[in-house]
């Protein structure tokens, strides 16, 4: 469009570097602004019409595309991996990054990422603070442990965390004095309190109107439990953007990189370019999924016979990933059918 301008943002904590263009190149301005919304509304109002902008992926991406949003033609959020292989110069400052982006978006080269609704990352930030909580709670256990180590204390690791046996251990075992008590208390409290902080985020999570149907269409998959649903879910977004099952897989980050050349093929071990929130929880619920559906343990089973374990449980977690992708995109409940081996006449 030919009265379309093109705006490079490069994002900052601070700051923000902006790069306006016509459609034919022709700079229009540029420069920097603070970095608040205040400041932005002030820049907007200066802006020519119409407009569309495109700005890195970076942590404070999301609040300035919730606020830009309104007031754009069109708004981008780039790929910072992809970008980067494209924006790469001898010569970088914020000014020239601002320039570059403009340029990708305008002659239609950005590598463009998914960026969810509000909604959804909003509810995706409480998720990730319940996994940070959960983190944090099992530091402490450990901690618990150490200190009896410490201190050449005999303790039942299997019941070490569980109330009625603490409070008889700290109360009955005479290595334990006043002060390594008041320490093991502490660490107990702590863990009391952010199991209940815990459980509240996901409760919350789980009668959600926005997810509360997602989620319950989701657990009737076998080894799929609430964790697992909302992870799926508030990672993945709209699933209707994977076109395929392979697309998915790559993006839980359940597949290796390739590296090829000539008649060279070289596969390497997982790869880091994946979702690490949807990785983590998908394989821990495929080492569980074989004692809930005898369809996946006899896929772990299969796999495991060729002599690796790990293959096994990432070939289930495949699987999982193939079964969620399934209900999440048809919208219906997991129905197993059964097929019956016919000979054609």
């Amino acid at each position: 469009m030919q009265n379309m301008y093109y705006i490079g943002l490069d994002v900052h904590k601070r700051t923000i570097s902006y790069c306006v263009k016509d459609a034919g190149g022709r700079v229009y301005a540029e420069g920097s602004l603070p970095a608040t919304r205040f400041d932005l509304d002030r820049w907007m109002k200066k802006l020519p019409q119409p407009w569309t902008a495109a700005m890195e992926a970076t942590v404070f991406t999301g609040w300035i595309y919730d606020h830009l949003q309104p007031h754009a033609a069109a708004l981008k959020v780039a790929h910072p991996l992809m970008l980067r292989a494209i924006a790469a110069a001898k010569k970088k400052n914020d000014r020239i990054d601002a320039s570059k982006i403009c340029d990708c978006l305008r002659c239609d080269f950005l590598p463009e990422c998914y960026m969810a609704s509000t909604a959804i990352r909003e509810r995706r930030r409480t998720l990730r603070h319940r996994n940070l909580l959960v983190r944090q709670m099992v530091q402490m256990k450990n901690k618990i442990g150490m200190l009896l180590m410490e201190a050449g204390v005999s303790y039942n690791k299997q019941r070490l965390h569980k109330a009625g046996y603490f409070r008889e251990l700290l109360a009955t075992n005479p290595d334990i004095d006043e002060g390594l008590c008041s320490l093991l208390r502490l660490c107990r409290e702590t863990v009391v309190r952010l199991q209940r902080t815990e459980s509240a985020l996901v409760r919350s999570l789980e009668r959600d109107s926005l997810l509360m149907d997602r989620v319950e269409r989701l657990m009737t998959i076998p080894a799929v439990g609430p964790i697992t649903a909302l992870t799926w879910a508030l990672e993945i977004g709209d699933p209707q953007r994977f076109s395929s099952i392979k697309k998915a897989i790559s993006y839980c980050g359940l597949c290796g990189a390739e590296k090829s050349s000539a008649n060279t093929v070289q596969r390497t071990p997982l790869s880091k370019q994946r979702n690490k929130h949807l990785q983590t929880t998908l394989i821990e619920a495929a080492k569980m999924a074989p004692r809930n559906s005898p369809a996946l343990a006899m896929l772990y089973d299969k796999e495991k016979q060729k002599g690796n374990a790990n293959r096994a449980t990432l070939a289930v977690a495949r699987k999982l990933v193939a079964y969620l992708i399934a209900v999440d995109r048809g919208q219906r409940k997991f129905q197993v059918v059964e097929t019956s081996n016919c000979i054609a006449a």
